[in-house]
């Protein structure tokens, strides 16, 4: 159904969104650094169904107008190409006002059903997947095979996974090293800043690629 090229440049796109820290692993960064690792591994499930979900409702929408029109595959990838230069731009200029979001998030602990809701949310509402969605899986789609939507489907199911296994390590990771992360701010504006700045560059190379260059 999909070539094994395409597959193989999908993962890798893929991988290279998943890791830059957005809003979905800043979310369960602060959650870990907050509460701890349960917390955090419970945020990242709620968010990959809120993902998942995304996925699901952009593959049974997009893939009967991609497989109609190359032209709006070649629209929605410069939409989103724009879009996540937006996105690297936003999280560059906040850098220091997210970082100090996520150390002053303290409280009581989020029950269970609570946490997995809020991560759903955030998952549902993360403009990175969502564009991600709309505008680079489109590229990988091999319209000559047919079957558009299982293909984005298929996709969409690959980058949960893979999501659910990235968020999830960062998660943990914040929640072991809470102490150390939330000592220095700087560390945060740090991870922040290098995930602006591959944002914009994957924005340049989306947008770069719907115009042909």
């Amino acid at each position: 159904m999909v070539s094994s090229q395409n597959f193989v440049a999908f993962f890798i796109a893929s991988a290279i969104i998943i890791i830059v820290p957005g809003p979905s692993v800043l979310f369960t960064v602060a959650r870990g650094i907050a509460w701890g690792r349960a917390t955090a591994v419970l945020t990242t499930l709620g968010n990959t169904l809120g993902t998942y979900l995304l996925a699901i409702l952009v593959a049974v929408g997009l893939g009967p107008l991609i497989s109609r029109s190359a032209l709006a595959a070649t629209l929605l990838q410069l939409a989103g190409g724009t879009y996540l230069i937006y996105l690297g731009y936003d999280a560059f200029r906040h850098r220091r006002e997210h970082a100090n979001a996520m150390v002053s998030n303290v409280g009581a602990r989020p029950r269970v059903l609570a946490t997995i809701r809020q991560g759903f949310v955030v998952g549902v509402l993360n403009p990175k997947s969502l564009i991600f969605f709309t505008a680079v899986f489109p590229h990988f789609v091999d319209r000559a095979r047919g079957k558009v939507t299982l293909q984005l489907l298929l996709f969409g199911t690959v980058f949960s996974i893979m999501a659910f296994l990235s968020d999830g390590t960062w998660g943990f990771i914040a929640g072991t090293a809470r102490e150390w992360l939330s000592a220095d701010p700087k560390r945060l504006i740090a991870m922040r800043l290098v995930g602006a700045c591959v944002m914009t560059t994957l924005g340049l190379l989306v947008a770069g690629s719907a115009l042909g260059l």
